[in-house]
């Protein structure tokens, strides 16, 4: 669950506000928060309870509902960042769209797929050239089997970012669900290229050889 946490997330809020000394404070504060959430949950939950009775500002609410996620509480982190991300205090449009993109990937972690696609759907809007955004999404609207919406998202992802091997696979699933095995198989030789060695590749490409045979066989 920690992977909800991006690497950048400490160096984005450091650019912010950085000739204040209490914000390069509450940065490092953050910070500790952060790691604690590898190692202790229990621990920078504490310490995020105690930095919001001091202040209640958005970075201790912040780390709070992450530490919540870690917890297990996750329905309620994934809400706390969303409340965050609409609240008047959340920062600038690239705080909101971190927000927002953690808390929909909580939902997907508590298998509320139709809000992680709505609050992902709103992250996109804050930021519309993140391509791990669009591939969020489209794994959640594979699990509400939404496969033209998945099929959009992942293009999409790979307009931005190309030849992203777990967007292919996404999309190579897709299309599969589709019946669109011509364009399926065009994305195996392009995966296949990129990760000849990959488990997941080597099984949709068995995928589509069967679903090929299958269309052969009815055509007959």
């Amino acid at each position: 669950m920690i992977a909800l946490v991006q690497s950048s997330l400490v160096s984005v809020f450091m650019m912010l506000d950085a000739s204040s000394q209490y914000a390069a404070e509450e940065v490092q504060r953050l910070e500790a928060c952060l790691e604690k959430l590898e190692t202790s949950p229990e621990d920078a939950y504490e310490d995020g309870l105690a930095w919001m009775a001091e202040t209640n500002r958005a970075r201790a609410r912040h780390c709070t509902a992450l530490a919540l996620i870690e917890l297990g509480k996750i329905e309620e982190g994934a809400a706390r960042l969303e409340d965050l991300a609409n609240a008047p205090d959340g920062g600038s449009i690239g705080d909101r769209a971190v927000y927002l993109a953690q808390s929909g990937n909580a939902w997907l972690l508590a298998h509320r797929y139709e809000a992680a696609e709505l609050t992902l759907t709103n992250a996109i809007r804050l930021s519309p050239e993140d391509h791990e955004l669009y591939k969020d999404r489209a794994r959640a609207r594979v699990m509400l089997k939404n496969w033209f919406g998945v099929d959009s998202d992942v293009s999409e992802a790979l307009r931005l970012k190309a030849n992203d091997i777990e967007a292919l696979k996404i999309r190579i699933q897709a299309r599969i669900e589709l019946g669109e095995l011509q364009l399926a198989h065009q994305d195996v030789q392009v995966a296949m290229a990129l990760a000849p060695k990959d488990i997941d590749v080597l099984v949709l490409r068995g995928d589509v050889r069967e679903a090929q045979r299958k269309e052969a066989a009815r055509n007959r």
